[in-house]
Parts: C-alpha cells; structure tokens; sequence
C-alpha cells in the first residue's frame, strides 16, 4: 500500500453531511436565535473553508462565547436524529485498506460519538483512531496536534501518513506536521475551493474512484 495510515476527515469527506444535515441546522438555528440572519449552502461552505466555523460565527454574525455554547449544542441536537450517508466507494476503499494490514484514522470537526455512530450506520470499518470536536481547540484542526498523536499512538512516521480532507483546515494541519494531503473535491462544485485546491495541493481528487486508484 502506499501509506499505512489513511486519516479521513469525516463531513463532506466520508459523508455527505453539509448539503443535508450541518447547513440545515445552522440555518435552523439562526432563524430561532438570530430572526433576520441567513447563510445560503455556497456560504456556508466558503466560510468553513476560510477562515472557519468559529471564525465565520464570530465575525460574520457577531456571536459572543455563550451564543458559540448555544450553537453548538443545538447543532448536537439536531445530529443526533440525523444520520448521513457515506459517499459511494468510501466503504470498500477502507474495507480494503484495513484487510491489507493498514489504519484508519479520523480528524474531524464532528463529534467522535456521531463519527463513530455515522461508520456503524454506513458499514465502514471501526477507526483506528478519532480525534473531534470534542478535544480543545489547540488539539483540532488546523493544528498539527491530531497527527502527531497519531504518529505517537501508531508508532509511525509522516511518510506513512496520508490526510484526505476538502476543506483547508485539513490541508493547514498536515502541512505543519509534514504530512502528504490529498484534497477531494466530491462534495461540492465551488471554483474558488477547487482553485485553492487544485493550486496548492499536490493531489486532488473529484471522484472516490480516483483517490481508490491512488492509495492502492
């Protein structure tokens, strides 16, 4: 195989969730706590890509340390009664990937206790490793923390590491740590992330397929 390590990042990644749950919900959670305010799905991404959920918050609608607390705990709510679906491919890439010897890890913006339900759900392999939302802020994306202590846990070097992610939080944390990236692009069809992508990172990918081809 060609990395030993497989890190996935989860939303928009390994399951198709903006689109039908976390743009939802925020939308949701806007029109009951800030009347007036919208955020349209292109936004919403464009934001989460650059400069970030809690920045986008912050500076886009004003929100104070106890509307992020509000915010997030309506997001988990809402979470918890939807599940989204894995990205067709993403099954047996991993499947195929754990048989051969290799790990899978997680590094994700999600709730370990919904990543891991959301694998169950779909039939993907229990991961290895998962580092989420619920670790503090200097342990997320996009800082290096969560692929060092993979590194740490697993014994293992960054050569063997590839972080697959779509959003540049991703591609900042792997490359503080030295970490190859693989930027995908199967969730959404916004030029100026494809740009960014396609103009920095050493691989891109549009299809499941074509990172499957890849790791092999």
């Amino acid at each position: 195989m060609r990395y030993q390590c497989l890190i996935f990042d989860h939303d928009d990644t390994t399951v198709n969730s903006t689109a039908t749950i976390h743009h939802p919900a925020f939308c949701k959670f806007l029109q009951e706590y800030f009347p007036g305010r919208t955020c349209s799905l292109e936004e919403y991404f464009l934001k989460n890509f650059e400069p970030g959920f809690i920045e986008m918050c912050e500076k886009e609608y004003g929100m104070n340390e106890h509307d992020l607390e509000v915010e997030v705990q309506f997001w988990m709510n809402y979470v918890k009664d939807h599940i989204p679906a894995a990205y067709p491919g993403i099954a047996s890439l991993m499947h195929r990937h754990k048989a051969e010897g290799g790990t899978i890890c997680v590094v994700s913006h999600s709730m370990k206790q919904n990543i891991l339900r959301d694998y169950r759900a779909n039939g993907l392999p229990e991961p290895d490793l998962v580092f989420g939302w619920e670790e503090p802020p200097e342990h997320r994306k996009p800082h290096a923390w969560p692929l060092l202590k993979i590194m740490e846990e697993l014994d293992l070097q960054p050569k063997d590491l590839l972080m697959i992610d779509d959003l540049k939080p991703g591609y900042d944390m792997a490359r503080k740590a030295g970490v190859d990236f693989a930027a995908v692009g199967w969730a959404n069809n916004i030029p100026q992330i494809e740009a960014f992508m396609r103009r920095n990172c050493r691989h891109y990918f549009k299809t499941v397929a074509e990172l499957d081809e890849f790791v092999k």
